[in-house]
């Protein structure tokens, strides 16, 4: 398959669940992929998951001061980038009363503020056409416990898909959300439940989906890769909802 054959494409957070799937998906359709991660041992995992072609960076997706070093990392490695799907971030959940600064300040670091500045950076690099995908949440769009700030980044992200979206188009970058609905991936497994209340966890999380289970990540992979490929070259600053049903009914 080769949808997107000759694509240099970029996913951060690609060691595991979505963006490890995306990644698979990418390769298969042809593209040359980099991803990254936070953690070496999960890089080597990954890499050894999608083979020796895949390029892996090691970054942190809230160290803005590091973003300059990924895009110089790009520009040694290759000629442009037509597609950045922006998938790294920190799903902590908590009760209102247990939050303090440093943990906010964190999870928006990850999931808003280091990538508004990772397209900053990444931009010189981007050609006419090219994609921007950025992994929201369906959170964002319901009243779902425990998830304010969780939720609050993924709206400030599905916003600048809006916005640059609208600064970016004259070039010839498209800017598009790609919204997930609860997924089954390891993220779940990081909440440092006990095996009961994760298993509870998991059943209230199903009980939410209007289709009675929770997402794949191939299915979001699926969607990822139309938003990366030339099909969907009229899809601009879009949200594209993988959820189940969860955002509409």
């Amino acid at each position: 398959m080769s949808r997107l054959k000759d694509k240099y494409a970029l996913i951060t957070g690609g060691t595991s669940g979505i963006g490890l799937e995306t990644a698979r998906q990418f390769l298969e359709e042809g593209a040359t992929v980099a991803i990254t991660g936070r953690s070496s041992a999960g890089l080597e995992q990954a890499g050894r998951e999608l083979g020796s072609s895949v390029h892996l960076i090691r970054n942190d997706s809230g160290d803005i001061a590091g973003q300059a070093n990924l895009r110089n990392e790009l520009e040694r490695r290759w000629p442009r980038l037509d597609v950045l799907y922006i998938n790294a971030g920190d799903v902590t959940h908590r009760p209102m009363g247990e939050w303090d600064e440093a943990t906010y300040d964190r999870i928006m670091a990850i999931n808003l503020k280091g990538p508004f500045f990772l397209i900053q950076n990444l931009l010189p690099l981007m050609p006419n056409p090219s994609s921007i995908i950025l992994c929201g949440s369906v959170s964002a769009h319901i009243g779902l416990p425990q998830s304010s700030i969780y939720a609050a980044s993924k709206a400030g992200l599905a916003s600048l898909a809006r916005t640059l979206s609208g600064e970016l188009i004259s070039r010839g970058i498209r800017v598009n959300g790609l919204i997930p609905g609860p997924t089954e991936t390891p993220a779940l497994a990081k909440l440092g439940l006990p095996p009961k209340g994760e298993q509870a966890l998991r059943q209230e999380i199903r009980d939410l989906v209007p289709v009675g289970r929770m997402g794949k990540p191939w299915e979001l992979a699926r969607a990822a890769v139309f938003l990366a490929s030339d099909e969907s070259g009229f899809v601009v600053g879009s949200e594209l909802l993988v959820d189940g049903g969860v955002g509409n009914l």
